[in-house]
């Protein structure tokens, strides 16, 4: 979308020139001492871009159109943009520094995955490039990949952009899943909403099983008081010599007692 944007790229013989810059920036950067991985596979994948716009042009569109809507298509079964994935992953297996550690890293985290599943290579590709762990808190625009976009699609809510540019650049085919999308995020608010429901049911269940247990032991004594023997109550029968001995106990002093010299 950006060498769309500018007449001065929209040309093969710019691109041309571009996609050397970018690949003579890639090697500088994999041959320096300090070498830089990750800056070297983001021009190189620029690189390939540019390298696709060229191959259209050259095959007599006027236009890039053609491009954006290829890559922005989603297969009919779910919307997944097939081309785009392709495309990502032509681009990391024709970096050319294969002893990169990075490169490694993108091919064990993709190659097993098939197309369609997650993880994407664009997803690994652009945390590998970003450093953005996980993409915690992070939303991306579904046409141009701008990170920080806010905007969702009004009907499905399930879809995100920057603007309404990038909204209408992608409607040709979002809206041919934008129903069915609409029904999965109903779906998944309807499920969240029982799955709140069902943790406060166990919640006050857990706190009401909890006012039992600390009334069982009271109820436990009472007990005990009630099946207590015959021989532990006050009007039981008295032993021979129990009386001189209760007497005996009733005259002993209370309190502490001092010890005759």
């Amino acid at each position: 979308m950006l060498v769309n944007e500018n007449p001065l790229l929209a040309e093969a013989a710019a691109l041309g020139k571009c996609y050397k810059v970018m690949d003579l920036i890639c090697e500088k950067c994999m041959k320096q001492r300090d070498m830089n991985e990750v800056l070297a596979m983001k021009m190189h994948y620029i690189s390939c871009i540019f390298q696709k716009c060229i191959n259209f042009l050259n095959e007599g569109e006027n236009k890039l159109d053609t491009l954006i809507k290829s890559l922005l298509k989603g297969r009919a079964s779910d919307g997944f943009p097939v081309y785009q994935e392709k495309i990502i992953r032509e681009s990391i297996r024709k970096f050319p520094y294969c002893e990169a550690t990075l490169l490694q890293q993108l091919v064990r985290s993709i190659a097993p995955v098939e197309i369609g599943s997650d993880p994407t290579a664009f997803s690994v590709l652009t945390q590998a490039i970003t450093g953005q762990v996980g993409f915690v808190d992070v939303e991306f625009c579904t046409t141009c990949g701008e990170k920080g976009a806010s905007k969702r699609c009004s009907v499905c809510k399930m879809v995100i952009y920057c603007d309404q540019t990038c909204q209408k650049t992608h409607w040709f085919a979002h809206k041919k899943m934008c129903k069915s999308l609409k029904d999965v995020y109903e779906k998944q608010q309807s499920d969240a909403a029982k799955h709140k429901s069902q943790e406060e049911k166990n919640g006050k269940l857990d706190v009401n099983s909890n006012h039992v247990n600390e009334d069982q032991p009271e109820a436990e004594v009472g007990i005990a008081q009630e099946n207590s023997t015959p021989d532990d109550s006050v009007e039981g029968e008295r032993e021979p010599g129990d009386e001189a001995g209760l007497a005996r106990a009733q005259d002993a002093p209370t309190g502490p007692q001092l010890s005759e010299e």
